[in-house]
């Protein structure tokens, strides 16, 4: 495994973590934050985030594929995070953690 490889997975896990912590932080919030397409998109980030991880930790050959939807998935989730409320610190770090793991998998992906 190569430490490009490895750095990706920690941002995968660490994504994942980060949007499941979002979701019970916008459930707590309520109002514009428990809007249905933004909790879809945090569970389906943290999805895909823990998907591409196990692909890549048991060197699947397919991992080029779920890294390519990971990074566009964060990529969606980062944009959401930092448009809902810019002025809401949890949402903005968040953000940041999807754009990194968006920007570690962009680059999994086109390594074939």
């Amino acid at each position: 495994m190569t430490d490009e490889m490895q750095g990706c997975i920690e941002n995968c896990q660490d994504c994942h973590q980060a949007c499941l912590e979002m979701l019970a932080y916008c459930l707590h919030k309520g109002g514009k934050h428990t809007e249905p397409a933004h909790l879809t998109l945090l569970f389906d980030c943290a999805e895909i985030c823990q998907t591409s991880a196990n692909f890549m930790i048991r060197g699947s050959e397919m991992h080029h594929q779920t890294c390519a939807a990971c990074a566009e998935i964060c990529a969606r989730c980062a944009a959401e995070c930092e448009q809902l409320d810019p002025s809401d610190a949890q949402l903005q770090a968040c953000a940041a953690i999807c754009r990194r793991c968006a920007d570690s998998c962009r680059q999994m992906a086109a390594a074939v």
